[in-house]
C-alpha cells in the first residue's frame, strides 16, 4: 500500500491528507526522508564544479524537502494530539535526526565548499538576502560543530543525540504527569464555584471517566479552582500537584534529566570553544551577552518584586481575617488577589467571561488582521488531525496567502500551554510556497466556549505569531516567518495583543453569551483599568523563571539543579507566597529542546519593543493606523531573518527602545 505521507498531496492547497495518515506510516516516512535527504546532501557535497550560491546554498534548502513535509505533519500532531505510538515514534526520532543533522554538519566536503563561498562572499554578487542566508548557513555549521575533527566532533555529535533523547523524554514526562493527576471532587466541594468553572469540572470529570467533576493540571481549569475555591486545603492539595509536575518521583520524575542536559550542554560549549552554554547561546541573538539579559531582568525585578511584597501585605491581612493562622501561601495568592480585585475595580471574573466567548474573540482576531493588513479569512472544511481542530484559507486582494489551522480546546493528548507552528513554511525558492500555520491552544470547551481575559490575551498572542508566518515574503524557506533571534520572536506576538486591549475592539466583539449584549462601558472601563493589577505576582514569577534558566547555563553546570534553584531565589529575595512560573522539573521551555534554553528571558526582551511598537500607533491616534501597518509589515511580519533584528526594529521605529515603556505598561514604574 503506497503510503499517504510519501505521495503527492494533491487536497486542497496542498493540505497533508489527515484522513489517509496512520500512526504506522510515519516511521517508514521518516526513514525515506531521511534517505533522500542523506542522498541530495551527498550530491552537493560530492558536486565537482565549482561551488555557487545555487548549487551549494540553494541545493542545500531544498535537500530537506520530504523531511521537512513529513515531520512538520508528526510533530504538530505530537505536541497537539499525541498517542503511545507517536510517543514511542518520538522517542526512537530523536536520536536518529540528531545523527542525520550531525552527518550533515559534520561533512567536511560540504563545509569545505560553504566556507570556499564565504570567502569569496565579495566577488559573488549576491543581494542582501542571499548574503545573509550565507552567512546564517555559514554560521549554523561552524556553531554545530562543522570546524572540529577527530575524537571532538565525534563527541560532539554523542552529545547532542543524548541531548535529543533526554528533552523528549523530559517533555513526555511532563505530559505524563499532566494527563494523568486529577482531583475529585464532591457537590459540597464545589461551593462558590463560579458556574464556568462547574461547568469545566464537570466536562473534565466526563473526560477522565469519573462520577463526578474534577479538577486537572490544566491551567484553564486550575487556575480559576485556585482564584474562587473557598476550600484552602483544596486549593493546597491542586496548587501543589500543579507544581510538582515533573517531581513525583518514578518514571517520570524529571530532576536527574534536567542535571544531566545541563552537564551536556556546558559539555557541547566548551567543545565549541565557549565558557558555557549560555555565552554560546546568546552569541546570534539581540541581548548578546548573560550580563545583558541579567541587566534587564534586574531592572525589572527590584520593582516588580517591591510592588510584590506590597500586595502580599494587603493579601495576607484578608487571610487573616478569614481566620487563616500563620504567613499567605502560594496557594492563598490567586484566592484573595481575585477578591481584591473585585473590591478595587468591581471586576468579576464571572462577571467578565460571558463576553470573551472563543468564537467572537476568534472573529476579533481576523477583524484587526483585516484592517491591519487586508487579510481575509474563509472557513475550510476538514477533515484535519482531530475534530477539534477549524481550518479557513486566507487570502488578500483575491489572491491565496495561507491556511490557517486554530487548535483551542484542551485534552488530554495535548501537551499543555500554547503555541504556534508550520506545517509547511513559506518560501519562493522553485516555487511560490505559501505556509500552512497552526495555533494551539488548551482551552476548556463549552457552549459557548468561554475564555478569560487571559486566554483571550493568549488567543492573540498566537495569532501574532501566525501572522509573522503567513506575511512573510521571503526566497529562503531558512529565513522564513519565525526563523529570527529567539529574543525577537516574541515581538509580533507581544505586539499583537495589544490589539484586543483597543475600546472600539471589545466594543464590537465581547459581547456577552446569553443575551448578545455588547460589554458595557463601564465595564470595559474597569477592565481596561485594572489591566495592571496583580502584576507585580506575574513579573515576579516570571522574571525569577528567567533568572534561574540564566545561572543554569551562565556559569558551570550544577549538579543538583533544585539546589542551584533554590540559591538563586533566595539570592534575589524570591517573596515567599509567590513561586517561579516554570520550577525546574516541569520548566518545558528550557529542557525539552534548546528553544528557549538561556532564552526565557526573551519574552521580556520582546516585551520591551512591543510596548514601544504599540506606542508608535497610540502616538499616530490610531490602532489602525495604514503607513504603519504598511510599514509594521514591510519591515518586522515580511521579512523573517532576513535582516539583522535590530536593523529591522529600528527600521520600523527608528530607533531601539529602553526599558522605561515596558515598565509603565506594566504599572511598574511608580514602584521602588
Amino acid at each position: 500500500m503506497t503510503n499517504p505521507l510519501l505521495t503527492d498531496w494533491s487536497g486542497p492547497f496542498g493540505l497533508p491528507p489527515f484522513d489517509k495518515i496512520d500512526d504506522a506510516d510515519f516511521g517508514p516516512a521518516m526513514d525515506a526522508a531521511m534517505s533522500e535527504g542523506r542522498a541530495a546532501i551527498e550530491a552537493i557535497a560530492d558536486n565537482d564544479a565549482e561551488p555557487t550560491f545555487a548549487n551549494t546554498i540553494e541545493a542545500l534548502e531544498q535537500a530537506d524537502h520530504l523531511l521537512d513535509r513529513v515531520a512538520g505533519v508528526f510533530y504538530n500532531l505530537a505536541g497537539a494530539d499525541s498517542t503511545p505510538a507517536r510517543e514511542a515514534l518520538q522517542r526512537d526520532l530523536a536520536p536518529k535526526l540528531s545523527a542525520y543533522g550531525s552527518a550533515i554538519t559534520n561533512n567536511a566536503k560540504l563545509f569545505a565548499r560553504i566556507d570556499d563561498l564565504w570567502q569569496r562572499r565579495e566577488d559573488l554578487d549576491l543581494t542582501d538576502e542571499q548574503a545573509r542566508v550565507l552567512m546564517l548557513t555559514r554560521r549554523g555549521f561552524v556553531r554545530s560543530g562543522a570546524a572540529l575533527k577527530g575524537a571532538e566532533a565525534d563527541r560532539l555529535t554523542e552529545v547532542k543525540a543524548r541531548l535529543a533523547t533526554l528533552g523528549t523524554g523530559f517533555g513526555q514526562n511532563l505530559l505524563a504527569d499532566e494527563r494523568d493527576w486529577f482531583m475529585d471532587l464532591s457537590e459540597d466541594d464545589l461551593e462558590g464555584l463560579p458556574d464556568f468553572v462547574v461547568s469545566t469540572a464537570r466536562a473534565a470529570g466526563k473526560d477522565r471517566g469519573r462520577p463526578g467533576p474534577v479538577v486537572t493540571l490544566n491551567r484553564s481549569l486550575i487556575v480559576p479552582f485556585l482564584q474562587f475555591s473557598p476550600r484552602r486545603s483544596l486549593r493546597e492539595k491542586a496548587y501543589e500537584a500543579w507544581t510538582a509536575r515533573g517531581a513525583n518521583g518514578g518514571d517520570t520524575d524529571n530532576r536527574a534529566i534536567a542535571a544531566e542536559i545541563l552537564k551536556l550542554r556546558e559539555e557541547r560549549a566548551h567543545l565549541l570553544g565557549y565558557e558555557n552554554f549560555a555565552t554560546y547561546k546568546l552569541e546570534t541573538e539581540m541581548a548578546g551577552t548573560p550580563d545583558a539579559v541579567r541587566d534587564l531582568l534586574m531592572q525589572v525585578w527590584h520593582p516588580a518584586r517591591t510592588a510584590a511584597l506590597s500586595d502580599a501585605e494587603h493579601l495576607a491581612r484578608m487571610a487573616r481575617e478569614d481566620g487563616i493562622v500563620g504567613p499567605l501561601e502560594p496557594w492563598d495568592w490567586r484566592y484573595y488577589a481575585e477578591k481584591r480585585r473585585l473590591a478595587l475595580h468591581d471586576l468579576d471574573e464571572a462577571e467578565l467571561k460571558p463576553y470573551f466567548q472563543l468564537d467572537r474573540m476568534i472573529e476579533a482576531q481576523f477583524a484587526c488582521a483585516t484592517r491591519l493588513f487586508g487579510l481575509n479569512f474563509t472557513p475550510l472544511d476538514g477533515p484535519f488531525y482531530h475534530p477539534d481542530v477549524r481550518g479557513w484559507e486566507v487570502t488578500r486582494n483575491g489572491e491565496h496567502v495561507a491556511v490557517f489551522l486554530g487548535d483551542y480546546f484542551a485534552r488530554a493528548s495535548k501537551r499543555s500551554g500554547a503555541w504556534c507552528s508550520a506545517m509547511r513554511s513559506q518560501s519562493k525558492l522553485g516555487g511560490d510556497v505559501r505556509p500552512i500555520v497552526v495555533n494551539v491552544c488548551n482551552f476548556a470547551a463549552g457552549d459557548p466556549a468561554l475564555l478569560s481575559y487571559d486566554d483571550a490575551r493568549t488567543l492573540f498572542h498566537e495569532f501574532g505569531h501566525a501572522l509573522h508566518q503567513m506575511l512573510s515574503n521571503v526566497t529562503y524557506q531558512s529565513i522564513s516567518g519565525t526563523s529570527v533571534a529567539r529574543d525577537f520572536v516574541e515581538l509580533p506576538s507581544q505586539l499583537y495583543e495589544h490589539w484586543l486591549e483597543v475600546p472600539e475592539v471589545l466594543a464590537e466583539f465581547a459581547t456577552h453569551a446569553v443575551t448578545g449584549d455588547a460589554m458595557p462601558d463601564a465595564l470595559r472601563d474597569r477592565l481596561l483599568a485594572a489591566a495592571t493589577y496583580d502584576m507585580g505576582f506575574s513579573t515576579v514569577e516570571y522574571v525569577a523563571s528567567a533568572l534561574v534558566d540564566l545561572a543554569f547555563h551562565d556559569g558551570p553546570a550544577p549538579a543538583d539543579p533544585m539546589q542551584k534553584q533554590a540559591e538563586v531565589l533566595e539570592t534575589i529575595g524570591m517573596p515567599r507566597a509567590i513561586r517561579m512560573r516554570h520550577a525546574t522539573p516541569h520548566f518545558a521551555h528550557v529542557f525539552s529542546g534548546d528553544g528557549y534554553s538561556s532564552g526565557y528571558y526573551s519574552y521580556m526582551w520582546s516585551e520591551v519593543m512591543d510596548a514601544d511598537a504599540f506606542a508608535a500607533f497610540e502616538e499616530a491616534g490610531d490602532a489602525f493606523d495604514a503607513a504603519l501597518a504598511a510599514k509594521l509589515e514591510a519591515n518586522i511580519l515580511s521579512t523573517g531573518g532576513s535582516r539583522d533584528a535590530a536593523d529591522l526594529y529600528t527600521a520600523f521605529r527608528g530607533r531601539l527602545p529602553g526599558v522605561e515603556a515596558l515598565l509603565k505598561g506594566r504599572g511598574l514604574d511608580t514602584a521602588a
